[in-house]
């Protein structure tokens, strides 16, 4: 599974890579989003910065995001909030994790905004 292999390249601490992003956005650990096994993040409260909010994302969105990457060879935010709608809806931060951690699992580059590429 793709969220076993995040793991492995991203564990608990984890400075997740982000192309625009003002504060650091960190791994957390496996947790539960939307009644499945997730990797849940934290991201920074600009309001208290001693108490960072917490994101995730489900394994099987993983799945789906990396299925893409692989078979078209992008990754979009368009794609992303069409297919992937509830992940999506929890916070627009969510495209940019999934991107950021293909890029730590070295599947994908940055493009530009909103797009992804599958790595050579």
């Amino acid at each position: 599974m793709i969220i076993d292999q995040i793991f492995q390249v991203a564990p608990p601490g984890t400075l997740i890579p982000k192309p625009i992003a003002t504060g650091a956005f960190r791994v957390k650990g496996c947790g539960k989003r939307r009644g499945e096994d997730a990797l849940v993040y934290f991201i920074p409260n600009h309001s208290d910065s001693r108490k960072p909010h917490q994101k995730g994302v489900t394994a099987s969105e993983f799945e789906r995001a990396h299925a893409r990457l692989v078979a078209v060879g992008e990754l979009t935010k368009e794609w992303f909030k069409k297919h992937l709608s509830k992940c999506d809806a929890e916070g627009s931060c969510n495209f940019t994790t999934v991107g950021g951690l293909f890029v730590l699992m070295g599947d994908a580059v940055f493009s530009r905004p909103g797009t992804y590429w599958k790595a050579s």
